[in-house]
C-alpha cells in the first residue's frame, strides 16, 4: 500500500516527507510500547503510535520502517521531525484513535507481518 493511501485512509496530515509519499509500505504495527515494536518483524513497515518522544523515530529507523502516524492528535517534537527528515522517514498524525487506523488499514488489505489474509 502506498504512503499516500495511508494518508487518504486516515484523514492524516503529513508533517514531514511529503515527497514520500509515493513510497510502498507492506506491512503495519500499531504500539506505544517500542519493547514490542523491536519484537516486530521488520522491512517497509508503517508504525502507529501514540508515544512522542525521540525514540520512536530511533526505533522506526533502526527497524527499517518508513513511515509513523502519530494517533489521537499527537505532535512529534522539532527535534523529531528533524530526525526523521535526516533518516528519510515520512511522519503523519491523524485524531484517529489507535484502534480504528489499525483497523481501516487492515480492512484495506494492510495486514501485519506473517497476518493471514
Amino acid at each position: 500500500m502506498k504512503i499516500a493511501t495511508i494518508k487518504e485512509l486516515l484523514d492524516a496530515e503529513v508533517v514531514c516527507g511529503e515527497d514520500m509519499l509515493d513510497r510502498e509500505v507492506y506491512s503495519a504495527c500499531g504500539s506505544d510500547m517500542m519493547s514490542d515494536v523491536l519484537a516486530y518483524v521488520k522491512d517497509q513497515a508503517v508504525l502507529l503510535t501514540g508515544l512522542v518522544n525521540s525514540q520512536v523515530v530511533r526505533t522506526a529507523v533502526m527497524m527499517d520502517m518508513v513511515c509513523i502516524v502519530f494517533v489521537r492528535s499527537k505532535v512529534p517534537t522539532e527535534e523529531m521531525v528533524e530526525l526523521a527528515r535526516e533518516s528519510g522517514l515520512v511522519l503523519m498524525k491523524s485524531r484517529k484513535r489507535m484502534y480504528e487506523a489499525c483497523g481501516k488499514l487492515y480492512a484495506n488489505g494492510l495486514h501485519g507481518n506473517g497476518a493471514s489474509k
